[in-house]
């Protein structure tokens, strides 16, 4: 079996969807399956046409001039198309594995139909979603409807669509297009790489001004959809019983500087700690001194029907947390049983959850073991990865005689 995917970005670059890409490739390759992977504009200027990175072949596009709006996305289409026909009729992939948004899609259904190889296509969230969400446009606009007109376009041309969670796959098949060509390959984490959580470093402890406080906590890009706002919202009430608590927020993104704002303005600046992005290899380190994580997401399409990476990876490494009910969440995490939830957009009711579980610590162990035990057995990439199986199967081309 030979798939060349197609990938907006890719390592090196950090982000949930080069991490999901990377575990996809690597478990694809362990089932024996030859992979290719041609990434799209947006990887930006390379060095080189083809970059090995951790283990892995990147075919790179070139990046085309920009343009405004309309013009650049069709020479990023246009530029993408021409690189994929290039390695298409070099290496004669059985499927073509078009990865969102539909930028990639377009240029794998002109390919597709041109060579005669069958086309697939993972919705892992929707352009016009990811749209609203970096404020470059509003839900109902004329481009988010012409937006979501296109992803529908894409979904109804290509031979089966993939996504990562079932509101993904229940939107999709509103859009008219039938169950039985839509299959959810859900986030997962590969278990192996993820050591239980550690002692905190004392020296760490120390430079961060944690030395004998419970500490809530946050790893990772800071937008508006994470709901930091309402963690600090909640935050000076939790202080006021509990004066010994800090927040820890580990990262960076374009709401930092309006959440330290926020944090002065709630007069809690001294109490919560801006650590800016720290190195990849030294995470670790840094949530090992964070005793309950939280992950309060905003309540809105793209956190209703999107499953994130972060409870999985928390579940993984053992570690507590309290997240929103939103349906994204409520697709992974049992209530009470791998974490707690509770009801979105409530800071009164994220202070509570918080407050329930620094109060229930006898729980703590039990909840560490459901966690790892849930991606040990079902959330690993070996179970999300072997529902490509039948799909591949059915579509790859026959080989000659």
């Amino acid at each position: 079996m030979r798939i060349l995917h197609i990938l907006d970005h890719s390592i090196p670059l950090h982000s949930g969807y080069t991490f999901r890409t990377a575990a996809i490739l690597r478990e694809q390759g362990a089932r024996g399956w030859e992979t290719f992977h041609l990434t799209s504009p947006k990887q930006g200027s390379t060095a080189a046409s083809v970059e090995d990175v951790d283990g892995l072949r990147f075919h790179r596009t070139p990046v085309p001039p920009p343009g405004p709006a309309g013009i650049n996305e069709w020479r990023q289409i246009r530029a993408t198309e021409r690189r994929l026909e290039e390695l298409a009729r070099t290496l004669g992939p059985d499927v073509l594995h078009a990865h969102s948004p539909v930028l990639n899609a377009i240029p794998a259904i002109r390919v597709g139909r041109r060579l005669g190889i069958p086309v697939v296509y993972e919705i892992r969230a929707f352009w016009e979603d990811a749209a609203v969400d970096h404020g470059t446009t509003r839900e109902g606009s004329l481009r988010y409807r012409a937006t979501r007109a296109l992803e529908t376009w894409a979904l109804k041309r290509v031979d089966h669509a993939f996504t990562i969670c079932e509101g993904l796959r229940a939107d999709i098949v509103a859009r008219g297009i039938p169950a039985a060509r839509v299959t959810v390959i859900p986030n997962a984490v590969d278990v192996a790489g993820f050591q239980l959580s550690g002692e905190a470093d004392p020296l760490l402890r120390r430079q961060l001004g944690l030395e004998g406080c419970t500490t809530i906590g946050f790893v990772g890009s800071f937008y508006a959809y994470e709901g930091l706002d309402l963690l600090l919202e909640a935050f000076p009430a939790l202080l006021r019983r509990r004066p010994g608590l800090r927040l820890l927020l580990v990262g960076g993104g374009p709401q930092e500087a309006s959440l330290k704002a926020q944090a002065e303005r709630l007069g809690v600046a001294g109490e919560v700690i801006f650590t800016g992005r720290v190195p990849h290899a030294e995470v670790s380190r840094y949530y090992d001194q964070i005793d309950l994580l939280a992950y309060p997401r905003h309540s809105m399409r793209l956190t209703e029907l999107v499953t994130p990476l972060k409870p999985l990876e928390a579940m993984a490494q053992g570690r507590l947390f309290v997240a929103s009910d939103v349906g994204g969440h409520k697709e992974l995490i049992r209530d009470g049983e791998t974490g707690r939830l509770f009801a979105a957009g409530s800071a009164v009711a994220l202070a509570a959850a918080i407050d329930g579980m620094l109060d229930d610590r006898a729980q703590w162990p039990a909840m560490r073991t459901a966690g790892r035990r849930f991606v040990e057995e079902v959330r690993n990439w070996r179970n999300s990865v072997a529902s490509y199986a039948p799909v591949y199967n059915r579509l790859a081309r026959p080989v000659a005689a």
